[in-house]
């Protein structure tokens, strides 16, 4: 976060299955604040349509958790904010029925100018805290890629 503050850089995110810890988790850090535009915490696909402004068609065409609901979520989250970067995860943290496997989670990294990076993680049945966690850890990795490229 330092990295982003020192080079006057924002960012937002948009987060789905981590319920705004990423927020929580970048603006705890004193002196910080500056580098952190909003959050988007939009669980539900009437949320992510809403605050986001991500077409209902897209919605409705492909899974809540899936690379093009996580591309649209970021880049939704970049045009409705003041931000350089916008960051986004979806993702099923806790067992999700049969149908869907626990653990899959979906990121995006959206930026003005540049082609929206996504990232796919299988990170098992490990339980839903751990699950959240990891999904931070691959956030930040995501981040600082991205300052380094900026």
């Amino acid at each position: 976060m330092r990295r982003l503050c020192d080079r006057d850089l924002t960012i937002s995110t948009a987060e789905s299955c981590t319920g705004g810890m990423m927020a929580a988790l970048l603006t705890d850090i004193e002196g910080a604040g500056h580098g952190f535009d909003r959050g988007f915490v939009t669980y539900t696909r009437e949320s992510k349509s809403e605050m986001l402004g991500i077409d209902r068609d897209v919605l409705d065409r492909n899974e809540a958790v899936s690379e093009t609901v996580a591309r649209a979520m970021a880049e939704g989250a970049l045009k409705r904010s003041q931000s350089d970067f916008a960051l986004c995860v979806t993702g099923f943290a806790g067992p999700a029925g049969d149908e869907h496997e626990e653990g899959l989670v979906h990121f995006a990294l959206a930026k003005e100018g540049d082609p929206t990076v996504h990232r796919e993680e299988h990170f098992g049945a490990i339980g839903r805290g751990a699950v959240r966690v990891k999904c931070l850890q691959t956030m930040l990795e995501m981040l600082e890629d991205a300052l380094e490229q900026a």
